[in-house]
């Protein structure tokens, strides 16, 4: 919002001299201003700005704008970063309805909630963020109160070697058919992690951990956290954590008034269609 700030205000200013220096009317202009095709030979204006003439228009208009109006450059970055959200909605859109299958039917990838659920949430996350452990418990609790919803969990470990190894863990743990357990006790770890504090949680929760190092190894394993990577990096994912409900991205840590309109929101398009 502030960079957008600055640019309105710099283009503003840089308008202020063309605009004093505009010593011309445009033939092509009608007195009101609109552009027709017999415009083309009419004489030009005559009329021209002397150099003291142009000083006080520039002054008049940075005046108006930086002192009697400055809300213009407001409402003008306002606008520009609504487009800016437009234009990055239609391309997250436009990049999930192309890779849905990936997102949404993967078969390698944990699911929770009710796999039958009528509405679907994916969350791109990283064992080691700290705005995905805060969004975790209201995503929880929703889970727990709606019984209508498929989760989906797509590791993304962008913040170093150890959410790496985190996140070949994670996967890895399904093949004990514990990865539920093992994620929610990774998330709720609020100190950062440590291989061996890894290790730790899985023993904790009743994995075998060395047949979960032997997994973790598997060429499958690896080329499914790979493979997330490059989704995430495809449909525009930026940081953890990002949200997906229904079809529309939402990236940042939701909290639970967010996550239920959200939810709410996606059921109601569900219908339309």
């Amino acid at each position: 919002m502030r960079s957008t700030l600055f640019l309105t205000a710099a283009l503003a200013f840089a308008l202020v001299p063309a605009l004093a220096h505009a010593e011309d009317a445009p033939a092509s202009l009608t007195p009101t201003g609109t552009s027709t095709p017999s415009a083309t030979a009419a004489t030009p204006a005559t009329k021209t700005f002397s150099d003291a003439e142009k000083t006080a228009i520039e002054d008049i208009i940075k005046t108006y704008i930086t002192k009697e109006h400055p809300e213009i450059l407001i409402e003008a970055s306002q606008e520009l970063q609504k487009r800016d959200d437009s234009t990055a909605k239609t391309k997250s859109a436009a990049a999930i309805k192309t890779n849905h299958d990936k997102i949404f039917s993967d078969a390698q990838t944990p699911v929770g909630g009710n796999p039958k659920g009528d509405i679907t949430v994916v969350e791109f996350f990283d064992y080691q963020c700290v705005y995905c452990k805060m969004a975790e418990p209201d995503m929880e609790k929703i889970l727990g109160e709606d019984k209508n919803i498929k989760f989906i969990y797509k590791d993304f470990p962008i913040l170093g070697p150890v959410s790496t190894t985190a996140a070949k863990a994670s996967l890895a743990s399904a093949r004990q058919n514990n990865y539920i357990k093992f994620h929610d006790a990774l998330m709720s770890k609020k100190d950062h992690l440590t291989e061996d504090m890894i290790y730790q949680v899985a023993k904790d929760s009743g994995l075998d951990v060395d047949k979960l190092k032997k997994d973790m190894a598997d060429d499958a394993i690896v080329k499914q956290v790979e493979a997330n990577m490059q989704l995430g990096r495809d449909i525009g994912v930026r940081g953890t954590p990002m949200f997906i409900v229904g079809e529309d991205a939402y990236p940042g840590a939701l909290q639970y008034d967010q996550l239920k309109k959200a939810i709410e929101a996606a059921r109601v398009e569900a219908k339309k269609n």
